[in-house]
């Protein structure tokens, strides 16, 4: 065993996580996914780890703000290690009730000598943390403690303004304090294979909490499950997979299905859409999936063969533009899925906010256009073509849709609304568009129907 493995801890895995996230604007599941999911960390040890660094993202902006008051030192001279010690441990110390401050400082103190950092660092971290767990009660909560003793927002101020003019400041509140909870896990069930009602026997019979989801009939939520995805009973056997109501709500804006229909998931990734296209369409139509990354790709055949879905799906490895060029197929129905900023889902992935910038929205703007006139082109007549993302941003939605429209006289836009299960349709706008926003039912989304006449 190396000297790594034999001083690791979940205080140190998440402080090497974050130090390396902050180095990048990488995705941070990818250095979870290293540092932890991939250790000798026993189990329970790999969930407090991963709860120290979503949590730590979730409240960067108030730690940062309870920091500066204690250190000397700005924090944006300080080197990426000892600010993720200081944040992991200002974290346990502010939100974690059932860590004594002892263990808290204790323990964050071990990872940085771990570390081998010198040790008047040492010192200052340890000053700094015992200060900070002396003084806790006097401390301003999430509530008071920005600017002008108004709410810590813990997004960055581009994205705030944004939200509050195109939302309103109070709607702009409500969704970045629901996007610093924890989400729950939603499940949507394989109908081919099982039953929401039977599944959920089976979770209460092993102790798991379940509710129906409040938009989307075959959705299930786990309440308060920490646990891995993969040890739910069922999930082997291809019973579920993980979606979120949004994201199969949109699949039905597909309806209706033709028998022997041809259907084209031209933006697969990891194939959440393309299992639900499969499981929703009748005997006898055919599903194509085009995904170009090849690690997704991957993972879209897993995920297919384990929800017994895969002699249903005809899939290609391959970009959109290349995958129309080379066929002269036509399809009754395409779902563009399209790559987006992805802040209509910030609470699943908390590191989205800090890893954006605003010049990110043109660009895929951009791209995002060339991807639907691409599928568009392989569209039969009276065919049915959606685009979808979970951004809220205008520039990937509402404009590159407007754009496309103005462009091809052919398509229609139609009203989403009848194409969703009754209790979905509030969530459909006054120009047709499914747009919910995020709330703790649900996470946001945008999708617009088309038809070529």
């Amino acid at each position: 065993m190396s000297r790594q493995q034999t001083f690791l801890s979940p205080r140190s895995s998440a402080i090497t996580c974050l130090a390396q996230w902050a180095e990048t604007a990488k995705p941070v599941q990818g250095f979870i996914e290293k540092n932890i999911h991939n250790s000798r960390l026993k189990s329970e040890d790999r969930q407090l780890a991963v709860m120290l660094v979503m949590g730590v993202i979730r409240r960067q902006q108030y730690l940062d703000i309870i920091l500066s008051r204690f250190s000397k030192t700005p924090l944006r001279k300080m080197k990426p290690l000892t600010l993720a010690a200081l944040r992991v441990g200002v974290y346990q110390l502010c939100f974690l009730d059932r860590i004594p401050d002892s263990a808290a400082v204790n323990e964050t103190m071990k990872a940085l000598k771990k570390a081998r950092q010198p040790g008047w660092l040492l010192r200052f971290v340890n000053g700094t943390l015992r200060t900070i767990s002396r003084d806790k009660d006097m401390l301003p909560g999430t509530e008071e403690a920005g600017k002008g003793n108004t709410p810590v927002l813990e997004h960055p101020p581009w994205l705030t303004r944004r939200w509050q003019k195109q939302f309103g400041r109070e709607k702009m509140i409500e969704i970045c304090r629901v996007n610093t909870m924890d989400p729950e896990i939603c499940l949507h069930v394989n109908r081919r294979l099982a039953t929401k009602d039977r599944l959920a026997e089976e979770f209460c019979r092993r102790g798991i909490a379940t509710k129906e989801g409040r938009y989307s009939p075959d959705s299930l939520i786990l309440p308060g499950y920490r646990g891995r995805v993969t040890s739910l009973p069922g999930f082997a056997e291809g019973l579920f997979q993980v979606q979120d109501q949004a994201a199969h709500l949109c699949c039905h804006l597909l309806r209706p299905f033709a028998e022997k229909g041809h259907y084209l998931d031209c933006c697969a990734g990891l194939g959440g859409k393309t299992c639900t296209l499969a499981s929703l369409m009748p005997a006898g139509a055919v599903l194509q999936a085009v995904e170009p990354d090849a690690r997704r790709f991957g993972l879209l055949a897993e995920n297919l063969k384990r929800q017994r879905l895969d002699k249903l799906v005809q899939c290609s490895q391959q970009e959109i533009q290349a995958f129309a060029a080379s066929i002269s197929s036509r399809y009754n129905g395409i779902l563009v899925d399209a790559p987006c900023s992805g802040t209509g889902v910030i609470r699943r992935h908390p590191d989205i906010r800090w890893n954006r910038c605003p010049e990110d929205l043109a660009a895929n703007n951009i791209a995002q256009s060339a991807i639907l006139q691409a599928a568009a082109a392989l569209l039969a007549p009276g065919g049915v073509l959606v685009y979808a993302t979970c951004s809220l941003e205008p520039e990937e939605n509402q404009e590159v849709v407007g754009k496309f429209l103005s462009a091809h006289d052919e398509f229609d836009l139609t009203d989403a609304r009848k194409y969703l299960p009754e209790k979905a349709k509030e969530l459909v706008n006054e120009e047709g568009f499914f747009s919910p926003v995020p709330s703790e039912e649900i996470e946001g989304f945008f999708a617009a129907r088309m038809v070529k006449f």
